[in-house]
């Protein structure tokens, strides 16, 4: 029994007239009744008892109209959802977010895929560094990751969608406090709570400090942003963040500028040879949320 018989089985069925039927399938009704006789033939029983006035279900016609519409209707739904898979607006990913991405791009991107792709489901893990997110995506942990540059392995393609400069953030009774902008020279003599030292962030700043003469005196490291900032409002130095990073609130910090601040860039990688539709798609939608926030 194919699924051809089945449509036209369910419309005689539904409309009890084989004229009826045959217009609403746009066939003729010779046809449509050779259609069924082929299929009563198939499944050895009659579906139909025919009068002159009426065609009546049997009730082996009944059964197969019952589960019939049901199968019907799943492949329906089948046909859809293979089609919104294969068009990339329907599936799963599994996203990471670099720490200072996961307060700053995240909601945005959660947002948007709600509003653009509603057919796809994020399976999402935040505050990881970089090496972390390269290692989840050669291990197939993760589909897609938003981290800082540089990656260095061949093994995935990665796209810069934007850089953030970096701020000072200090205990909010900091002597430095008085001060709008900050010079990395004035923070010489400060501790320093920072992102571990495989981070590309930490990188950056690092090596800003000794370009301004003065290698910081790290005293306290932590990989989450939450943590990094919370250690900052207990006192226990100073911290160079990426801005976006600054979008988690929290108590007793105080927020500023650095002049001539080196600048961290944030990139979206993947899987080279991933090429789904569904990553694309994702791919496009981060980086226009970050080309509009440029733009603004």
């Amino acid at each position: 029994m194919d699924i051809r018989h089945l449509r036209y089985f369910i419309a005689v069925a539904e409309h009890r007239h084989f004229g009826r039927a045959a217009a609403m399938l746009n066939i003729a009704q010779p046809p449509l009744s050779q259609q069924i006789r082929q299929l009563e033939q198939e499944l050895g029983t009659k579906l139909f008892n025919r009068t002159t006035r009426k065609v009546a279900l049997t009730e082996a016609g009944e059964l197969l109209l019952e589960r019939g519409r049901r199968i019907v209707e799943e492949l329906q739904t089948l046909e859809n959802d293979v089609r919104q898979v294969g068009g990339g607006v329907q599936g799963i990913l599994r996203v990471g977010f670099t720490g200072s991405a996961t307060y700053g791009l995240m909601p945005q991107v959660v947002r948007h895929a709600k509003e653009e792709l509603p057919g796809l489901a994020l399976k999402i893990r935040g505050e990881q560094l970089t090496p972390q997110l390269v290692s989840s995506l050669l291990e197939y942990r993760l589909d897609v990751a938003v981290l800082r540059p540089p990656v260095r392995t061949a093994e995935l393609e990665v796209s810069v969608i934007g850089k953030d400069p970096l701020v000072v953030v200090l205990p909010a009774d900091s002597r430095l406090a008085e001060y709008e902008v900050l010079s990395l020279e004035q923070l010489e003599e400060e501790s320093f709570v920072s992102y571990p030292s495989d981070s590309a962030v930490a990188e950056t700043a690092i090596d800003a400090c000794r370009q301004a003469g003065f290698y910081p005196r790290i005293v306290q490291e932590a990989s989450e942003t939450s943590a990094l900032l919370s250690f900052v409002a207990a006192g226990a130095g100073v911290a160079l963040v990426p801005a976006t990073a600054t979008t988690f609130a929290i108590n007793n910090v105080v927020i500023r500028e650095l002049a001539d601040a080196p600048e961290v860039e944030l990139a979206v990688a993947w899987r080279r040879g991933s090429d789904s539709a569904l990553l694309r798609n994702f791919v496009s939608l981060i980086e226009n949320i970050n080309k509009k926030d440029t733009d603004s």
